[in-house]
């Protein structure tokens, strides 16, 4: 009995603290899907849809493949596009810890989409490479959709949507949680580089017959000098 009660209690804390570090531990990234208005300029004219939008990212070398899929389709087309005339392509707007755009884009279309039906974007991929530590979020900016050889729908969200994406981004060398280099032992109190003053018996020996020896060179050269001077 005394066995299996140290063994139910060993199991026990090793749950809580299984438990513990799940609870703790912060999640690398967050991902939402949100709804993006779209308003699209076409060749037919002005067009608008709502697409739920999901953005997230796996890490891949020193940085991230991301990949944006959309749940519906944005726009359609008056004519049956046939198979592999139709690739999407977009921006995602960084914002937080990095500033600018991620380009992403799709495969052309396995089949044929007929007429006056929404194109489907599906799934649109690109590469994320950091340059610092912190938080990046990754909210979905223009669309656009290659047809037929030419941009024939250009949609952008006017709802001011919010991220779809919050990924933390730590580990990089030289980012912002990176501690700044340590300070030159060697160098003194003001900066300047130079080696601190010696002060054991060894040092002093050492000065003092430098010392010496700079008293004696001095002294041959009087003596050289006296004796040119003499001879003259």
């Amino acid at each position: 009995m005394p066995n299996r009660r140290r063994t139910a209690a060993g199991l026990t804390a090793a749950v809580a603290v299984a438990g513990a570090a799940v609870l703790t531990a912060a999640p690398a990234a967050r991902a939402t899907v949100v709804d993006v208005n779209y308003a699209c300029e076409t060749k037919i004219g002005p067009k608008g849809a709502v697409s739920p939008v999901d953005i997230k990212a796996v890490k891949s070398g020193s940085g991230y493949t991301i990949t944006m899929s959309f749940e519906k389709g944005v726009s359609d087309s008056p004519i049956e596009l046939p198979k592999g005339v139709m690739t999407p392509r977009a921006e995602l707007v960084l914002g937080g810890a990095a500033e600018g755009t991620v380009k992403v884009k799709g495969t052309p279309n396995t089949v044929a989409i007929p007429p006056d039906t929404p194109i489907a974007i599906g799934t649109l991929t690109g590469t994320f490479t950091p340059k610092t530590n912190g938080k990046v979020t990754f909210t979905a900016g223009t669309l656009t959709v290659h047809a037929l050889g030419m941009d024939a729908a250009v949609c952008t969200p006017k709802n001011n949507p919010k991220p779809s994406l919050e990924l933390e981004v730590t580990g990089l060398s030289g980012g912002d949680d990176t501690p700044p280099p340590a300070a030159d032992d060697g160098g003194d109190d003001n900066g300047s580089g130079s080696e601190l003053p010696k002060t054991g018996p060894l040092d002093s020996a050492l000065a003092l017959g430098t010392l010496g020896g700079t008293v004696l060179l001095t002294g041959a050269a009087g003596v050289l000098w006296l004796t040119r001077r003499t001879a003259r």
